[in-house]
């Protein structure tokens, strides 16, 4: 018996058992080859022992094949443990990816990938609730799909460098969705990069947060509203302070502008006014900015195709606010601005001067916050628009009563342009105004004096209550001449130029044709008041215009004049009756006993006295009788302008 043959198959059964022991282990079926094989030549080696008694050293390959084969089994065993052992891996690798891409499926934020030239290759369902494009229609393409424009290109350049440097990009972004909308978005951009550094792909992830970022851009914008109107507020009361020192329209304006100017978010401010003429808008006053770039926007007012934020204040006599911006912008589609240049303004102001009838024009400003557009409010504008036209309408008729230097006006009229005029000719008669005072409500008041043949005081109440334009008349004497009380309505030559500051002198009406003489301040814009007048009466002609010195008169000058013109016995009258109390309520003297101090009997008392009282108001009231004090002819020095501007 061969010892070699009989080692070889106790081999060949070790490692047919070791391979049973491993299939039963694995289930691998291998093993179950590998089992039948080594059984197989085991019962061939054994069959051989048995029939032959065994080959000596013949044997010796079988033995080697017999170690080869349970080495075999060995080894397999190893293989297959590192197979299930990578399998395992795999399947655990396998799931954690399966875990992630569900992740990424269902993420509330969308998640792309693009290749290095920046391709989208991948894009997760929730790209399309931030873009509004679906996955499909997005791979493919680039980012630049949903570029808003509201970037500029050294943005997206900064952008492009710090991710193909390796590093990551976080950052806000604005991008336009499919529909058009603009919408805010938090992106972080991220480089995949292999083990030598190299960048293979780029993932993004997007976050939606428009609706936060509207709320702070809101809340920013309430809180920029707030400042510009709490600035607009304290410049308002600091102007209506200030103009209470103005004494001329130029101050008036001047304080108006630079109060403005020197307050942020304003940069400038001027006064802009329309030429009747040339139907051309023109400046006047202005603060914190230079004459060259004035110039250039009142030429882009004059030059636009379209009416302009300061065309619309002065002909609405409304406060205009607008942003301004330039052409081609998306801004422009916007209701809310214009494509003006106004000095690289970001939003301009325009607010009317205006007074009653008296127009002096816009205060225009402008701002450098496109956010003072909407956070201004217009009444109150308004509001400081009328304030400051009364103020110039104060100063100026304060200046045409005491200043020396005066310019005197002649129009002549037409029926058309006034109702005064227009009751002298419904009733061909003459006509002389005699003096325009304010009435108790605020309205002009003028007193007229009408001579014709057979006129009587009904003749004018008929003709008043057929006019459309005269309001009320009271007859106040009905003898050779009609002395009535008229409301003058605010379509009256008398009442513009009221408005204007303007001393109307004289009106004068034969029935077919007015004159009228007013006088100004030297300081006044006389061209302003002449183009009112011709604006609001286009039948109202400039015939005259000259400068002359006017004489004031002092209280002591009045006196004086009551001296002259009453007698010793008159004006002893007068005395006793002030001195003595006639004229208090209830009376401590009456007329008997002022008479026996004076030593006359109660009807020559009383004779005195009206005759001294009727010399003083003529004096008072009715220069024109006074010619014996030299007073100037018209109507009295504290006429149409001043009473008007102080109501």
């Amino acid at each position: 018996m061969s010892l070699v043959l009989v080692a070889s198959i106790l081999l060949r059964l070790v490692g047919t058992g070791y391979s049973v022991l491993l299939l039963s282990r694995s289930g691998d079926r291998r093993f179950a080859f590998l089992s039948v094989m080594l059984g197989l030549m085991a019962s061939r080696q054994l069959w051989t022992l048995l029939a032959a008694g065994g080959g000596g050293l013949a044997e010796l390959p079988g033995l080697v094949v017999s170690v080869l084969a349970v080495a075999t089994v060995h080894y397999l065993s190893q293989y297959v443990e590192e197979e299930a052992r990578i399998k395992a891996e795999l399947a655990a690798a396998n799931d954690r990816l399966r875990s992630f891409r569900k992740a990424v499926e269902h993420a509330g934020h969308a998640i792309f990938l693009t290749d290095p030239d920046g391709t989208i290759e991948y894009a997760n369902p929730a790209t399309e609730d931030v873009s509004g494009y679906a996955p499909a229609d997005v791979v493919g393409e680039t980012p630049a799909l949903w570029k808003s424009g509201e970037h500029d290109e050294a943005f997206y350049e900064d952008l492009w460098g710090t991710i193909t440097d390796g590093e990551v990009w976080d950052g806000e972004i604005v991008n336009r969705r499919k529909n058009g909308d603009l919408c805010w978005v938090d992106m972080t951009i991220a480089p995949i990069t292999d083990e030598s550094g190299t960048v293979e792909q780029f993932v993004a992830v997007d976050t939606d947060v428009t609706e936060r970022k509207e709320r702070e851009l809101r809340i920013q914008e309430q809180h920029a509203e707030l400042e510009v109107l709490n600035t607009t507020n304290e410049i308002v009361r600091d102007v209506n302070r200030e103009l209470l020192r103005a004494d001329s329209k130029a101050e008036v304006e001047a304080i108006a502008c630079e109060r403005f100017a020197s307050a942020g978010p304003y940069e400038s401010a001027w006064v802009a006014a329309r030429n009747a003429v040339t139907d051309t808008v023109r400046s006047h006053t202005s603060a914190g900015i230079d004459e060259g770039t004035l110039t250039g926007i009142v030429t882009a007012v004059n030059d636009a195709d379209r009416q302009t934020v300061v065309d619309r204040a002065l002909e609405t006599e409304t406060t205009h606010v607008v942003r301004t911006c330039d052409a081609g912008r998306p801004a422009c589609e916007r209701k809310t601005c214009e494509c003006h240049s106004y000095g690289g303004a970001a939003a301009t102001v325009a607010i009317p001067l205006t007074y009653r009838d008296a127009h002096y024009g816009a205060l225009v400003l402008h701002a450098s916050d496109a956010g003072t557009a909407a956070a201004l409010d217009g009444e109150i504008l308004d509001e400081l628009g009328e304030t400051i036209a009364y103020a110039i309408t104060a100063t100026e008729s304060q200046r045409s009563l005491v200043t020396d230097r005066v310019t005197a006006l002649t129009f002549t009229l037409t029926p058309d342009d006034d109702p005064l005029v227009a009751l002298a000719a419904a009733l061909e008669c003459d006509l002389d105004l005699e003096r325009v005072t304010t009435g108790a409500d605020g309205d002009l008041a003028a007193f007229v004096t009408l001579q014709g043949e057979n006129l009587d005081a009904d003749d004018v109440l008929a003709s008043v209550a057929a006019a459309d334009d005269l309001a009320a008349v009271q007859p106040i004497r009905d003898a050779d001449a009609v002395l009535v009380r008229v409301t003058v309505p605010a379509g009256s030559v008398v009442a513009t130029l009221a408005n204007y500051g303007a001393v109307v002198r004289s009106l004068t009406a034969d029935g077919a044709a007015g004159t009228l003489v007013a006088e100004l301040a030297e300081t006044a814009d006389v061209r302003s008041v002449v183009e009112a007048v011709s604006q609001t009466h286009p039948g109202a002609d400039l015939v005259g215009q000259r400068e002359r010195d006017r004489s004031p008169e002092t209280r002591g000058q009045f006196r004086s004049t009551i001296e002259d013109r009453v007698t010793d016995r008159q004006l002893e009258a007068l005395q006793l009756a002030h001195f003595g109390g006639f004229f208090a309520w209830p009376r401590e003297s009456s007329g008997d006993e002022l008479a026996d101090r004076m030593g006359v009997c109660q009807s020559t008392y009383l004779q005195h006295l009206r005759a001294g009282q009727r010399k003083v108001f003529e004096t008072f009231f009715d220069p024109d009788r006074a010619t014996d004090a030299g007073q100037p002819p018209g109507i009295a020095a504290d006429t149409a302008g001043a009473d008007y501007s102080s109501s």
